[in-house]
């Protein structure tokens, strides 16, 4: 593990040779010995080991062996802590890169949206997959080249003074801070399921292995935990995968038999949407909703006949010395009854719409392989959905793609490689890390629908797998299973499943031993550790490196700056931990807000200030501002859970139908409209910035520019 702590800029061909060399023995024993580490604890669960150990050992072993490699890569020197050394091989950074891009949202949520939306969820993978594309093609080579060490710091560069660094240092704040409270949400999921503590106990325990790395050697550091995490969460994910598709179709290549599988699960959905027991509990879910409309009709009257009618409960089993546990249940129906009229219309006007959600067939799910909603020859109801459904799904598209190419955590990465080649090759392999597991993620979703469908509905409750009562423990709200028509057999309408839980109940929903279990979580710990590094590291170096060094003191020393970022990292840690231990939204619209921010706010900025040298920055600035206000405005206006948050009670307004997952789609046209327009009416920026644009655009200029840029990078 001596590579680690190697200090120092390592320059010419036979020493990058050999840093490499070093770098592929470390990563091949630490496989090696990872899948020997999960052998020996399969091996032990077949003599008895506990179930509750086999979860501990795994949270401690991997947190552990990150906190060894933060403590080994520990550093003040401020070029290493900010970008590595800028001594990363491309097929490392690449595999950085996978495991910083794949979050929470990736591992947990991605197949789980998939399981839930059938077809709408592929915008997911199109645009987060896509977004690498424009990475490779507009933003990295030429960020590389500027070679500064942060997105605001380019911003600043580009555009000179410090208004367009200070917009770029908020925006970076902002959908950095966002995104990050979605992985540590996703780390108190998955450190609980591991360990059985309370879920914010477990936000703190995953805390710690977040801040270890980062904390002591910032880019360095995260760079080499994230490489051996991301080994850990492919293998995690891919196992469990392929023991489905074996056990299913005998093939052990699950996007082979992916199609195959699809067809099944439409045909079993056609038939259980035509059951009739799942529509007898489709039908109550609908009298339950209708029975809480009627009391909103007349709210005190409602509130005075249910307490009324719970008083009488309570009277009646206290004369006739009902057994405790009858007069217990009556009291607390009693208690639960809202106390004001206030009280009563909110909790019914939330009941009544929980259970028209569940007043669907299949819980609502659409059939997997529908493409939208609707029907384009329907009726004008159904061709108006589908005509959203449609604008919807490539609104989504768009929003990701054009914000993975402008994640400040993202563009970091692509700092960090030795040399512009490497950054350009660097991206290649950040796809085929990412193309893994995304190309996994449809079959793994087909693949448990297929389980649930056909393994579990009809079961006796009785009867029905260990899992489901586990889970049920760990959220109600993630998961819960009811007997709702009282016929004693399991229904698909009465399961309420979070798609957060998918890929973690995978191997028990599959019939594995439970370390697989406990790898998958700690693979998902993995994902949500890797991403939360890179965000964190991102906010510290944005205060301290942008608006501490570049604007407020630009005298401090290099110390000073390294000890001022890991304060404030560990602080923006503990701030995001206490936001997520209050369960905001789920962990898929965090990350997509993220998204909508940084491709609205970054975006048009980047793009015109790396391919048009006109672009001015108060034009920059303004666009960036305008860009960032208008998605800010939608999501705060549209989004339930923001809505509360900033007391919105007007009436909701979509624009053209769009749903505020996709709020960019309004940021990004207005951020480019206006850096056009006001810098076509500004002067020009000086020949200084717009000779070094030229030169970082075409590198075969000589002269004055190549020595300009060639001091700016260095």
């Amino acid at each position: 593990m001596a590579v680690f702590s190697t200090s120092g800029a390592q320059t010419g061909a036979a020493a990058r040779t050999a840093f490499r060399s070093q770098l592929n023995k470390v990563y091949t024993f630490y496989t090696g010995g990872f899948i020997a580490f999960v052998l020996v604890l399969a091996v032990l669960e077949q003599f008895g080991l506990k179930r509750e150990w086999i979860g501990f050992i795994f949270l401690m072993a991997t947190i552990g062996l990150y906190a060894g490699i933060g403590i080994m890569s520990r550093t003040t020197d401020a070029a290493e802590f900010y970008v590595a050394g800028r001594r990363v091989p491309a097929l490392y950074n690449g595999m950085a890169t996978g495991a910083d891009w794949m979050s929470a949202a990736s591992f947990i949520g991605m197949a789980g949206t998939l399981y839930l939306t059938g077809y709408g969820g592929l915008a997911f993978i199109m645009g987060w997959t896509g977004g690498y594309c424009l990475v490779a093609f507009l933003l990295a080579p030429y960020l590389r080249k500027f070679g500064q060490f942060t997105i605001p710091d380019f911003l600043g560069e580009r555009y000179g003074g410090n208004v367009p660094r200070f917009i770029g240092i908020f925006a970076a704040i902002l959908c950095s801070f966002t995104y990050v409270v979605a992985q540590i949400y996703g780390v108190g999921i998955i450190t609980t399921r591991l360990t059985g503590v309370a879920f914010e106990l477990g936000i703190f325990l995953g805390l710690g292995g977040i801040l270890v790395c980062s904390f002591l050697g910032g880019m360095r550091a995260v760079t080499w935990t994230q490489v051996a995490q991301y080994i850990i969460l492919i293998l995690a994910y891919m196992i469990p995968v392929v023991w489905l598709a074996v056990k299913q179709t005998g093939v052990p290549i699950p996007q082979a038999i992916y199609g195959h599988q699809l067809e099944k699960v439409a045909k079993r959905g056609d038939e259980l949407r035509k059951d009739p027991k799942e529509l007898e509990v489709v039908a109550i879910f609908k009298a339950r909703a209708d029975a809480f409309d009627a009391k909103l009709k007349d709210i005190p009257a409602a509130v005075a006949a249910d307490k009324a009618a719970a008083e009488k409960k309570v009277a009646d089993l206290k004369a006739n010395n009902a057994m405790a546990s009858q007069l217990t249940a009556a009291e607390k129906e009693l208690a639960a009854v809202p106390k004001d009229a206030a009280a009563a219309k909110e909790a019914w006007t939330k009941a009544k719409a929980a259970n028209l959600d569940r007043a669907k067939p299949l819980g609502g799910m659409p059939n997997h392989s529908q493409i939208y909603a609707g029907d384009p020859n329907g009726t004008p109801a159904e061709r108006k959905a589908f005509d959203e459904s449609r604008r919807n799904f490539l609104a989504l598209v768009f929003c990701l793609m054009v914000g993975t190419a402008a994640l400040p955590h993202i563009l970091m990465r692509y700092y960090t490689t030795p040399s512009v080649k490497e950054a350009r090759d660097s991206v290649s392999w950040s796809l085929f890390f990412i193309f893994l597991l995304y190309f996994t993620a449809p079959a793994l979703a087909v693949l448990v629908k297929f389980e649930v469908f056909n393994n579990l509905v009809g079961v006796h409750y009785d009867h029905l797998p260990a899992w489901i009562a586990n889970w049920q423990r760990v959220d109600p709200t993630l998961l819960s299973v009811s007997d709702v028509n009282g016929d004693g057999i399991f229904q698909l309408s009465e399961m309420k499943i979070g798609g957060d839980i998918v890929v973690l109940a995978t191997p028990e929903i599959g019939g594995l031993p439970y370390v697989v279990s406990g790898l998958v979580a700690a693979g998902g710990l993995a994902a949500a550790l890797s991403t939360a590094d890179g965000l964190l590291l991102t906010i510290a170096n944005a205060l301290s490196h942008d608006l501490y060094y570049k604007m407020i003191d630009p005298n401090a020393s290099t110390a000073r700056r390294v000890t001022l970022s890991k304060i404030l990292l560990l602080v923006v840690a503990l701030a995001a931990a206490g936001i997520a231990a209050q369960k905001p939204a789920d962990i898929l619209f965090l990350v997509s807000a993220a998204f909508s921010f940084a491709a609205a706010a970054f975006f048009p900025a980047l793009v015109l200030g790396i391919f048009w040298k006109r672009a001015t920055g108060i034009a920059a600035s303004l666009g960036m501002a305008a860009g960032l206000g208008i998605t800010f405005y939608y999501m705060v206006t549209t989004q339930p859970w923001l809505r509360s948050v900033f007391s919105v009670t007007s009436p909701v307004e979509l624009w053209w139908g769009i749903q505020p997952i996709s709020a960019g789609l309004w940021g990004v046209p207005l951020g480019f409209a206006v850096i056009i327009l006001v810098s076509l009416v500004t002067p020009a920026p000086s020949a200084h910035v717009q000779e070094l644009v030229e030169h970082v655009r075409y590198p075969s200029l000589k002269g004055s520019a190549k020595s300009l840029v060639h001091g700016v990078a260095t």
